[in-house]
């Protein structure tokens, strides 16, 4: 349907100026006001004179004056339209708007596939670590979510449930942590959120009270920092290198300060890409007995390991009521598939769901549903086995590329895990010029500062690559090489 909505006109009818001409005038003013964009539907002639009660003739003599000055456009059979070429320039507090001549013909279909070609890799996204979703298999969730939608109407299963998320739902996300991830939960540890950045938000709430000590790494996530001090925390940092966090550091925290807990991403550190050793797991996890905190541990990137080891999550190592293991489906489908997972002690989960219940009172019943039905058939399994190959062929294909293109401006080292690399920049290169010279060469780049609590830049980069495909990938890099020797070439000359 092209034109779900009706248009609202108003007509002086004692005016002194022609209805016609007024009704041209109202179409110009929302053309360039930005209400009606162009490619916008407007009504037909006969319904827009039965809603303004006017001859159709008069709506008619409007839009004719509309297309022969080239505000409009008339397709045979499909209606009347905005001319995908006028210009929607804001005019407020202008003189009376007159019909002037615009001069505009609509594009032709083979100008329009010319310009979106060009158009294609126009600006290149390195992402902070997302997926691509057009590897999505539209058609396998398209079938699960008709199936969610018939099932919970034959069995009046929309209406509001349990805040912990659907059980059928929670047993299938259970079934894959125990067997997958050597988790020990039953059924009371599992509380079904929307993402990982929620689940953080959640133990915030539930834990932390204004002037808490919270200790992240001194680069980290940070909407999980601010989530923290969103609740009222005092944020300490804790260093780290390339075995994840310093615990020698955390230890000498631990005796200035009073932990409340401790934020670690440690399978894929962000931003660093770095994988926490199996000795510092211990020691965190030692610590947190002796000092009396709690280990939040997001691990939203756990599908995707390039290595041949398996490295399971702090909370499998043992038993412990000290650790929150917090997870996430969204980057195995697509981010806007909202479906996250909060584990730990049946008291937490507890109050979790009476947080979920203010705020959301129950998720998305429907996405649930065909979540589970997914992961109960192994198609999610499959899916995401499919993805990792391409993924870990795009991480070697841009490593090869760095190594070959910018190995005299950068160093890294290529992740066993995640959707990102971590640059880290010559001291040569000024920072705050890089990342304006990239937004002039069309490419987007996380800025190590971005990471970091202070103010102070960073001089390193993170690139999320699985977004893009091997020819986006090349072009983003060869623009990214254009920067460094643009501003190699400054350099020399001054």
């Amino acid at each position: 349907m092209l034109r779900p909505w009706e248009l609202n006109v108003d007509i002086a009818r004692e005016s002194g100026t022609a209805i016609h001409v007024q009704i041209a005038q109202k179409i110009i003013g929302d053309i360039q006001s930005g209400r009606f964009t162009p490619g916008v539907a407007l009504p037909g002639t006969r319904d827009l004179a039965n809603k303004i009660k006017v001859n159709r003739k008069t709506v008619i003599q409007a839009y004719d004056e509309l297309i022969s000055e080239g505000w409009l456009i008339s397709e045979s059979k499909r209606g009347t339209f905005v001319s995908p070429r006028v210009l929607t320039v804001n005019h407020q507090n202008k003189p009376p708007l007159k019909i002037q001549h615009r001069a505009s013909l609509p594009l032709s279909k083979e100008v329009t596939s010319i310009l979106s070609k060009r158009q294609e890799h126009d600006f290149i996204h390195f992402s902070e670590g997302l997926p691509d979703v057009r590897l999505l298999p539209f058609e396998m969730l398209s079938r699960a979510m008709r199936h969610a939608l018939i099932f919970s109407a034959r069995n009046n299963k929309s209406a509001y449930g349990d805040p912990k998320g659907s059980m059928i739902l929670r047993e299938a996300i259970l079934q894959m942590l125990n067997m997958e991830r050597g988790l020990h939960a039953n059924i009371e540890n599992l509380c079904i959120v929307r993402g990982s950045q929620m689940g953080v938000f959640l133990t915030a709430r539930v834990f932390i009270e204004t002037g808490d000590c919270v200790v992240v790494e001194q680069l980290t996530n940070p909407l999980a920092r601010e989530a923290f001090k969103s609740c009222g925390a005092s944020i300490v940092s804790v260093a780290h290198d390339n075995e994840g966090i310093d615990v020698d550091n955390l230890e000498l925290l631990c005796g200035q300060h009073k932990i409340r807990a401790v934020y670690v991403t440690p399978h894929h550190q962000i931003p660093t890409t770095v994988c926490m050793s199996q000795e510092r797991r211990k020691r965190l996890l030692a610590l947190a007995e002796q000092y009396d905190f709690l280990i939040i541990e997001d691990d939203s990137d756990y599908e995707f390991n390039f290595s041949q080891k398996v490295t399971l999550p702090l909370a499998s190592i043992q038993k412990s009521n000290r650790v929150i293991y917090i997870g996430s489906l969204s980057k195995v489908l697509a981010p806007g598939f909202r479906i996250g997972y909060i584990v730990a002690p049946k008291e937490i989960i507890h109050q979790c769901a009476n947080q979920v219940t203010l705020i959301d009172r129950q998720g998305d019943i429907i996405t649930e549903l065909a979540i589970a039905e997914l992961l109960h058939t192994g198609e999610i399994k499959r899916h995401n086995l499919r993805t990792l190959k391409i993924y870990e062929e795009r991480s070697t294909f841009i490593s090869s590329l760095i190594h070959n293109e910018l190995s005299e401006f950068v160093s890294f080292r290529v992740p066993d895990s995640g959707l990102a690399i971590w640059l880290e920049i010559n001291q040569t290169i000024d920072m705050n010029i890089l990342i304006s010279d990239a937004e002039s060469e069309k490419i987007s780049i996380s800025a190590g500062v971005n990471f970091s609590a202070s103010n102070y830049q960073i001089p390193a980069i993170r690139l999320g690559f699985a977004n893009l495909n091997n020819d986006e990938i090349r072009i983003g890099i060869k623009r990214l090489k254009a920067v460094f020797l643009n501003q190699q070439t400054k350099l020399l000359r001054a």
